[in-house]
């Protein structure tokens, strides 16, 4: 084979994977504070853990979720090894900060947190639960975790058949009604108010976070036509972590035989790849094209359910027959 070239890209991509790490924890603990918090709203997860400590207790919610998040990382260390948890790491880290950092700035400057002003609870909801659900989709686009909630889901999915987005939103859920029963307010409409505020937030940020993640996990298929397609392909395979076929090829007026790159990819690893491509043969000829769906390792699984089909021996031979006789 000889010896690849590895291209630059590579680093390159992941040093973009933790900027937009950073950015979507700084855009959600941002929202945390400035919308959130301001009118006492619990969301999922563990900052709605920390939220509820908060607005009981008067500790503030980093130290809550900083704690709790480092048992969890404890146990996805043991349970789903160190790759899963790098990044996650990483995210619980900055995200501690930026409460810390935004807590400072409402200290010295108590009117920055009144962006909405009073009796805007719907509207700070609203745009908050969007804000949020942006910070979480930069994160899970750049391959990024938020801790949390995503380490326990995790886990359960492991040895459990449900869904990582379905036991997210269990646990999502029974925060939210838990907290109709730990934060004191002072009537009973209030409480219940809180609880219907923290479901509309679980909706739109679970909507607004499909919106950019299914966007951006479009299909591409690739097909790659140039002399070096080993070294095109080791790449694919070795960084983008996705399945390569090759076909044999002939050109019709030069007559000479070749191999043609053949993958599907997502659509946010299109342009590391054809950076990739053009550092390894920047002669080679690129055809790209968006696909509607892809099932298997590495994309969708197959939702469609199944059913067993009927069988009867007495009509198969029945058919049989019948095509004998014909």
């Amino acid at each position: 084979m000889g010896k690849r070239f590895i291209p630059r890209p590579t680093i390159m991509s992941e040093l973009k994977n933790y900027l937009m790490i950073t950015l979507g924890l700084t855009l959600y603990a941002f929202t945390w504070k400035f919308f959130m918090a301001p009118y006492k709203f619990v969301t999922g997860g563990i900052t709605g853990v920390g939220g509820i400590v908060e607005y009981t207790t008067g500790l503030p919610m980093q130290y809550t979720y900083f704690a709790i998040n480092i048992i969890l990382i404890i146990i996805a260390i043991q349970q789903l090894g160190w790759k899963f948890c790098v990044k996650t790491i990483y995210a619980i880290v900055v995200m501690t900060f930026a409460l810390e950092m935004f807590d400072i700035i409402f200290q010295t400057c108590p009117t920055a947190y009144d962006i909405l002003g009073p009796d805007k609870q719907l509207e700070a909801c609203i745009v908050g639960s969007i804000f949020i659900g942006m910070g979480i989709a930069f994160c899970f686009l750049s391959n990024g975790s938020t801790g949390g909630v995503d380490i326990i889901a995790a886990i359960v999915n492991k040895y459990k058949d449900i869904s990582f987005g379905r036991a997210m939103l269990y646990v999502d859920a029974c925060i939210i009604i838990s907290s109709f029963f730990i934060i004191p307010n002072p009537s009973l409409s209030i409480s219940l108010q809180k609880v219907f505020y923290g479901f509309i937030n679980l909706v739109i940020v679970n909507v607004s976070l499909d919106y950019m993640v299914n966007s951006n996990r479009q299909a591409i298929q690739f097909f790659i036509f140039s002399s070096k397609y080993d070294e095109i392909s080791y790449y694919i395979t070795r960084y983008l972590k996705r399945g390569v076929t090759l076909l044999d090829s002939v050109g019709y007026y030069s007559g000479k035989e070749g191999k043609v790159v053949t993958t599907i990819a997502r659509a946010n690893q299109s342009n590391q790849l054809l950076s990739a491509i053009k550092q390894i043969d920047p002669n080679a000829l690129i055809s790209q094209s968006k696909v509607m769906a892809v099932y298997g390792n590495g994309f969708d699984k197959i939702k469609a359910k199944t059913k067993a089909a009927k069988f009867d021996s007495n009509s198969s031979k029945e058919f049989k027959i019948e095509e004998n006789k014909k």
